[in-house]
């Protein structure tokens, strides 16, 4: 006798709370990655890039050469290319920590320069009252750009939340684990167009939620 829709649903709830937790799991990772080493680098670029003389000219131009190299790849290729790092560093080429090595790696240079462009939107003239007033360089960065720009940081933050949302299930395609395993092993090789509907659904949801809550803390922190 056929499965009816509730029981299929019943018989797939528990993988794809697994899938899920797996994904979060991943974007989680490259989040963190991204907000501890690619933060400080957005900061750095945007110094970098304020003051081009002498070394910082040449720093500028090697982080830039750095950065845009590293987003020059197609996440999918980076995935591959970095197996045996990812192998080396996780002790295995599969599963979510796997994947969120080469998720982590890919996240650190684009979120950096999010932060870059988000700092150059702060006005001139508040970096140079708080000059005026005596702050170190330091006080300046802590002080009046993160906390003049942190409605753009959520903001930007929500948007690389999204991008490498989409990032976690390509990596299902290499046994990464997740939502886009879950997608490829039934909507792909199984033909059953409704785990492939229901993955699809979940991925809306996650995306609307992120959305909502990355646009909400902004507003609340934009006092402008």
């Amino acid at each position: 006798m056929p499965e009816t829709l509730h029981e299929r649903f019943a018989a797939l709830l528990p993988e794809l709370l697994s899938a899920l937790g797996q994904t979060l799991v991943m974007l989680g990772i490259g989040l963190l990655a991204a907000v501890m080493l690619g933060g400080p680098l957005g900061v750095l670029l945007y110094q970098a890039g304020r003051n081009p003389s002498g070394r910082l000219r040449l720093l500028a131009r090697l982080l830039g050469w750095a950065v845009n190299t590293l987003r020059s790849f197609p996440f999918i290729v980076l995935l591959v290319a970095l197996v045996p790092f990812t192998r080396l560093l996780t002790g295995t080429s599969i599963g979510p920590l796997a994947a969120a090595v080469p998720l982590a790696i890919a996240a650190i240079p684009y979120f950096s320069r999010l932060v870059e462009q988000t700092l150059a939107e702060v006005p001139q003239g508040v970096i140079e009252a708080a000059q005026a007033m005596g702050a170190s360089p330091l006080q300046i960065v802590l002080r009046v750009l993160l906390v003049e720009a942190r409605s753009g940081l959520v903001l930007a933050l929500t948007v690389l939340a999204i991008s490498f949302l989409s990032y976690s299930a390509v990596a299902g395609v290499v046994g990464g684990g997740g939502i886009g395993d879950l997608a490829i092993r039934y909507g792909y090789y199984r033909f059953e167009t409704d785990v492939m509907i229901l993955t699809v659904a979940v991925l809306v949801v996650l995306v609307q939620s992120i959305q909502f809550t990355g646009a909400r803390l902004a507003r609340r922190l934009d006092k402008r």
